[in-house]
């Protein structure tokens, strides 16, 4: 059990999932090293697309967790400065938080 470190809701059960998880791919794979694949030339125009999608998706009052989580996504991928990618991957890591903490509020029958 870890002592509660966080204020925001869901945030304990979602770094707790995160933390089994982990200890499940280190058990699988081992510590993992790997290159990160980003900044190909059409990460850049897919993240500009991907922002553009969820800018005209949040206008028609449609916007979905998938178009917010893609946007952070793509603008990870066009990264090439690795202060700047880790950055983007906390802001995927909190999407992914935020949207899972709305799964979990949903009425059962959702």
């Amino acid at each position: 059990m870890y002592p509660t470190l966080f204020s925001t809701p869901g945030m304990k059960a979602f770094a707790e999932a995160i933390d089994t998880e982990r200890q499940a791919q280190l058990a699988k794979f081992g510590d993992q090293k790997h290159p990160d694949g980003t900044a190909l030339t059409e990460d850049s125009e897919r993240a500009d697309r991907a922002r553009h999608i969820c800018e005209s998706m949040a206008r028609l009052g449609e916007l979905s967790w998938r178009d917010v989580l893609l946007e952070e996504v793509y603008e990870a991928f066009a990264e090439d400065d690795p202060a700047r990618l880790r950055a983007e991957l906390v802001q995927v890591a909190a999407v992914c938080a935020a949207w899972i903490w709305d799964i979990d509020q949903r009425p059962a029958s959702a």
